[in-house]
């Protein structure tokens, strides 16, 4: 494998991915759990009533998550190109940073050419997104595929701006919030819309928590670099609060994510509980929960760390957990329904 194209696979950040998709493949896997749940009711009412003829089953067309998860690592990668070019050029990768080192800070990879991939790959991402609402909800519902295109062209101006420009909002300690916002609800809510055309305000819940989880990661990313960061002038909400408050918030965000995802598979076991044309409940649905469990050891060593660059593989733990729940989700929801 040549240099140029390692330092590409390098720029794209692929461990970056799993974290991205975690929020598609939560909503995608309740999607499936509501739509197996209206036809196991269907199927009850046709079993009482002979003469029901307008009793017809849902599918869950496959195409809806798989079109969702190439737009949203299209959304990644492109953000991991725009965090590259907007740091290299700022002079913000530099020797005092922590992590691996960026494709513009070794010099491999040239500024024009990073623009460029950033330019090609907002374009790929942007028909991705196109082909998304197209086949989700087509001409017929044109109010609400413009509300979606609206939200793609946002997320592709927020995976740019991060870093790159004069107002570059992760300079300004913005970048949590527009992680929280773009990584949960918009993720987990706007997927599960997208295959069953209705809302459920249930899905706040596991939104939320794969919202705080990825801005938990985040958090780790910028308490690691927040000397660099101090001295490039990038005003992280690590940087404006200090360690001993980063550290208060980050414990705040584990905690508040596995209170809203008990929430959820509670809400959920009792909403099965009491429909009587279910099956029995099954507490396999309180399986995600299970991804939990590594990141009290976590939480430990966060506490007790006292050098920042030693936090650099806890961003990984992080992020597998959350990649974790996601997996457990769909693996609860297929032994459930």
């Amino acid at each position: 494998m040549s240099t140029k194209l390692k330092a590409w696979i390098s720029a794209a950040r692929l461990r970056t991915l799993p974290l991205s998709i975690s929020g598609i493949l939560v909503g995608s896997a309740y999607a499936y759990l509501q739509i197996s749940f209206q036809n196991k009711e269907m199927m009850e009412i046709r079993n009482n009533n002979l003469f029901c003829c307008f009793c017809f089953d849902r599918y869950f067309d496959y195409l809806i998550p798989v079109l969702a998860l190439i737009t949203t690592l299209g959304f990644q990668v492109l953000s991991n190109f725009a965090n590259d070019y907007g740091d290299g050029v700022k002079g913000t990768d530099n020797e005092d940073r922590v992590g691996p080192m960026r494709a513009l800070q070794s010099g491999i990879i040239l500024a024009h050419e990073m623009k460029r991939a950033m330019i090609i790959t907002a374009v790929l991402t942007l028909i991705s997104a196109i082909a998304l609402i197209y086949v989700s909800l087509g001409i017929e519902q044109l109010l609400i595929s413009l509300f979606f295109l609206v939200l793609g062209i946002a997320a592709i101006w927020a995976a740019i701006k991060y870093t790159v420009g004069d107002n570059a909002y992760g300079y300004r300690g913005l970048g949590d919030v527009f992680v929280f916002i773009f990584f949960g609800p918009v993720s987990v809510m706007g997927i599960f819309y997208l295959i069953t055309k209705a809302v459920d305000w249930n899905m706040i819940l596991p939104s939320i928590t794969i919202g705080l989880l990825s801005v938990a990661v985040l958090n780790l990313n910028n308490m690691r670099d927040i000397e660099s960061d101090k001295k490039a002038g990038k005003n992280t909400i690590v940087v404006k609060m200090g360690s001993m408050k980063a550290k208060l918030f980050h414990y705040t965000l584990i905690t508040i994510a596995l209170v809203t995802a008990s929430l959820f598979f509670i809400n959920l076991y009792y909403k099965e509980v009491m429909d009587e044309n279910m099956t029995q409940p099954s507490l396999f649905m309180f399986l995600p929960l299970l991804a939990f469990l590594p990141l009290f050891l976590h939480l430990k060593v966060v506490e007790l760390n006292k050098v920042p660059a030693l936090l650099d593989p806890e961003l990984k733990k992080v992020a597998l957990s959350t990649f974790a729940f996601a997996l457990l989700s769909v693996l609860s929801v297929w032994i459930v329904s």
